[in-house]
């Protein structure tokens, strides 16, 4: 019987040189003895090794192979080396297709191989550092004393050298410590297994826990999956979590107690649906809209845009501030709103005369990249907006209103389909007023023909000069 004995420090890598070797030799896997540390010799230890039987073997595995074989060999199963070695002659013999999980052996080392990467994912979560910086040191110095189910700390350590390389510190276990001083990390044989004092932070930290603990979501069976309770030893708030447990109902209760009471559904039937603005004008209209939330639109766009211009005569409703109007404040100041000018002089329509306004008062947009791209407004959003429109035509009392697109139609008439075919009508307004059916200016600029352009123009143009001759007579 051939026996290796391996270190307690770098053992992964001391029984791949030893295995590649004894495979090279040809030695089979049943006459190997393997063992770690200065163990005591077994009953075959004084007898001489046996010549090599077997077929001398190259090793080359998958890389996937190798980095599982050297993590199950980090598991407390004493058998994992022998196991792992007659895996590595099988598969080096082509007798055995690595991930053949029908194969016991293969089975129990992937087994394996999840329960230690289990645990060193533990590791990372549950290890509690205390400080115990010297007095005039030149780096933070922590220490911490963990417990874990395999001997994963020289597989674990590396990742809190990554993530702790600003300070030194020291991760203690039964068997194994990771000590990371001045930037380099070793290994050594655990000496002192008295876990550190207790730190100042400790007692901030269970009054953190204590204040974020919702009694009203305990379900401590998930809690115990995550954190199992072999864990909150290391743990600075595990003392409270028995008595957080059992107070969980109480509180929980009293919670409910405290919580506000909801109004029944027959409630929203007498609520006014109108906010509540009894010393509202043309004037205060402003600062109202930009605190309104009666939709969404409110939270996202600069701000609310009221009309402006004069009471009496026409009122000019478009569809919703653009880019350029969310900017600056005003209504018509985009491309659509200087197409509208240009075409209303042309009409000999005069914009100082008339009040110009939108259906909808918020800007609504989609985000790409650095610039907000238009959205039409939906019918729950022209909807809610609807209460300030109407606002605004019961203070301008306007003689005729033209509504410019479908939007504007849908807040004025109740209906926003068939605009092409509704251009140029005069229809009736929800408040009994008329309303002359005509194309957004915004139409015109998407047009890509020219000759299209030109004959939406044209017919934009014979809606505002149809406008002028109603308000001459």
């Amino acid at each position: 019987m051939e026996r290796v004995v391996l270190p307690r420090i770098g053992t992964v890598a001391a029984w791949r040189d030893a295995a590649r070797g004894l495979a090279g030799r040809g030695v089979p896997a049943d006459a190997v003895l393997w063992q770690v540390g200065a163990e005591a010799p077994d009953l075959f230890a004084g007898a001489p090794a046996p010549a090599a039987t077997g077929e001398p073997r190259a090793v080359r595995l998958p890389r996937v192979a190798v980095a599982s074989l050297e993590a199950a060999l980090c598991h407390s199963d004493p058998e994992r080396f022998a196991r792992a070695y007659a895996l590595l002659l099988r598969l080096a013999a082509g007798d055995l297709r690595w991930g053949d999980r029908s194969d016991p052996a293969l089975r129990r080392l992937l087994q394996q191989e999840k329960a230690v990467r289990r645990d060193i994912h533990k590791m990372h979560a549950f290890v509690r550092f205390r400080e115990v910086t010297e007095p005039g040191a030149e780096r933070r110095a922590f220490a911490a004393w963990y417990e874990p189910d395999h001997p994963v700390v020289e597989a674990a350590a590396p990742f809190f050298a990554r993530r702790f390389g600003d300070m030194d510190w020291v991760i203690a276990t039964p068997v194994l410590t990771a000590r990371f001083t001045a930037g380099g990390l070793r290994i050594e044989e655990t000496g002192d297994t008295r876990p550190p004092p207790e730190d100042a932070t400790e007692e901030l930290w269970r009054t953190y826990f204590a204040n974020i603990f919702n009694p009203a979501r305990l379900m401590p069976r998930a809690m115990r999956s995550e954190m199992p309770k072999k864990f909150w030893q290391h743990l600075p708030e595990a003392r409270l979590i028995p008595g957080l447990i059992r107070e969980a109902p109480a509180r929980a209760l009293a919670m409910q107690e405290a919580a506000p009471t909801f109004a029944p559904a027959r409630a929203a039937r007498i609520v006014p649906s109108r906010p509540a603005l009894p010393d509202l004008t043309l004037e205060t209209l402003k600062p109202a809209l930009d605190a309104c939330r009666r939709c969404p639109l409110g939270a996202c766009a600069t701000q609310g845009i009221a009309g402006e211009g004069s009471a009496g005569g026409l009122m000019v409703v478009g569809e919703q501030p653009g880019d350029a109007e969310d900017l600056a404040g005003r209504p018509f100041v985009g491309p659509a709103g200087q197409m509208f000018d240009t075409c209303a002089r042309e009409a000999g329509l005069d914009r100082a005369a008339a009040y110009v306004t939108n259906a909808v008062k918020h800007f609504k947009f989609a985000p790409r990249g650095k610039r907000r791209l238009h959205r039409r407004p939906d019918g729950g959003e022209v909807q809610a907006c609807r209460w300030w429109l109407e606002f605004e035509r019961r203070a301008v009392a306007p003689r005729l209103t033209l509504a410019m697109g479908a939007t504007a139609a849908l807040a004025l008439t109740g209906r926003g389909e068939g605009i092409l075919a509704r251009r140029g009508r005069v229809e009736t307004a929800r408040d009994g007023g008329p309303v002359l059916i005509t194309l957004h200016p915004a139409h015109l600029l998407r047009q890509p023909d020219p000759a299209r352009r030109a004959e939406a123009r044209e017919a934009f143009a014979t809606d505002l000069r149809a406008v002028v001759a109603m308000l001459g007579d």
